[in-house]
């Protein structure tokens, strides 16, 4: 039952990707910082997390959402060099 409901929010999520076609930068990034957070909370309660990983969970979970909204409205994706400094091209 566990691995079913991680499937289902994954499946979920690809119908409402389809319904941020039309929004601006700025929305795509406010959409993808509660999607991530949302995420972040839902699977840290699926893992039975306490309160202090469900917070970090989320954050880390918004933060993730940010960086790939932000990929998506630019068609750029970051990229490591390796020496901590990133770059940016266009996605794959």
């Amino acid at each position: 039952m566990k691995r079913v409901i991680p499937m289902t929010i994954a499946a979920a999520s690809l119908v409402f990707v389809q319904g941020c076609e039309n929004l601006t930068p700025e929305q795509r990034t406010v959409v993808g910082v509660t999607g991530g957070a949302a995420a972040g909370l839902i699977t840290a309660d699926i893992l039975g997390a306490d309160r202090n990983w469900r917070l970090i969970a989320a954050l880390a979970g918004a933060a993730a959402g940010t960086i790939v909204a932000q990929n998506d409205a630019t068609d750029q994706c970051a990229y490591a060099r390796g020496d901590g400094t990133y770059y940016t091209a266009p996605c794959p």
